[in-house]
């Protein structure tokens, strides 16, 4: 959506215009969803935090300031939403899938004519190995990861979504990577045949 359409939506939204409204779930709802499924890790229970981040976004939209882009006010939304969902469960969000595209049982298509079993297992391997590696991190370390290599935000938008100093989201981002190249380096060290 280009910056001129997306202020005369965001315009419109503040004035609780409902069609406005819905153009703008249609713009956000694929992304906010993946986002929140991959924190939730539960398709149902993800479609049902998605809805309460927009039902939040509309009551407050009047209150939206423009200070933050939308995109990083929506995601802030929705990452305190999936915090206080696993507090209400009594846990913590799950682990960030590294193929999040595909619903568990649902197997990938590779037809490719260079296809060759022994690589593709490998690399199944591999993502199982990070996946694992990612679901061992603490939460802090899970939401910069994948708000900065899946969602694509800055650092300054990580930190204003998450309200915490652009040093440490850059910490926390080498942090997280340090755990999963460690994760990594041992399976390759160990043969990952075990």
């Amino acid at each position: 959506m280009e910056a001129g359409a997306e202020e005369a939506l965001i315009d419109r939204c503040r004035k609780q215009d409902v069609e406005a409204f819905g153009k703008f779930v249609d713009a956000y709802q694929a992304r906010v969803f993946g986002f929140v499924k991959r924190m939730v890790n539960n398709a149902d229970e993800a479609a049902d935090v998605t809805q309460e981040v927009f039902i939040r976004a509309y009551q407050s939209f009047a209150r939206f300031d423009g200070r933050s882009s939308v995109r990083t006010w929506l995601f802030r939304i929705a990452n305190n939403l999936c915090i206080d969902r696993s507090r209400q469960l009594g846990r913590t969000p799950n682990s960030v899938g590294l193929v999040s595209d595909f619903e568990d049982g649902e197997e990938m298509d590779f037809s490719d004519s260079r296809w060759q079993p022994e690589a593709l297992m490998l690399d199944a391997e591999l993502i199982q190995v990070v996946e694992s590696g990612i679901a061992e991190m603490s939460e802090k370390l899970k939401m910069v990861l994948l708000l900065h290599d899946r969602e694509e935000m800055s650092y300054e938008e990580i930190a204003e979504t998450l309200s915490i100093p652009v040093g440490t989201v850059k910490s926390r981002l080498f942090l997280a990577r340090a755990h999963l190249q460690s994760v990594v380096k041992r399976y390759m060290t160990e043969g990952g045949n075990d």
